[in-house]
């Protein structure tokens, strides 16, 4: 049984440690090295959480000599904006409710005084 892109991004921006070297990599492109050396994990740890990120399609790998450098992928994060929108759109419409109903509440209560 294969996972959807999805469900595959979500799991691996799921992991903080995943989630910082994502974010590091918003400054452009960076070795291995450089993207290890804020956490206190060997390199083959790191070296197992910028696989996964590379199977979700997050970031890519080149090879420039020895250097294995690696950049951001925007698209996957793309797909979850998308996928987003529908709850976003809900959570609107249930604010717009509940300030409709606030300023019910605001009127009803200077009618009172």
């Amino acid at each position: 049984m294969t996972q959807d892109q999805l469900s595959t991004t979500f799991h691996a921006l799921a992991d903080p440690t995943r989630r910082a070297i994502l974010a590091s990599l918003t400054t452009g492109e960076k070795t291995v090295s450089d993207l290890a050396e804020p956490f206190d994990m060997t390199m083959p740890a790191i070296t197992k959480h910028l696989k996964v990120l590379e199977k979700a399609k997050l970031i890519e790998r080149s090879k420039q000599a020895q250097y294995r450098p690696c950049h951001l992928n925007p698209e996957p994060l793309k797909d979850i904006d998308k996928w987003m929108e529908q709850y976003r759109k809900f959570w609107e419409a249930s604010f717009d409710r509940l300030d409709d109903y606030l300023q019910q509440l605001q009127t009803k209560d200077k009618d009172d005084e």
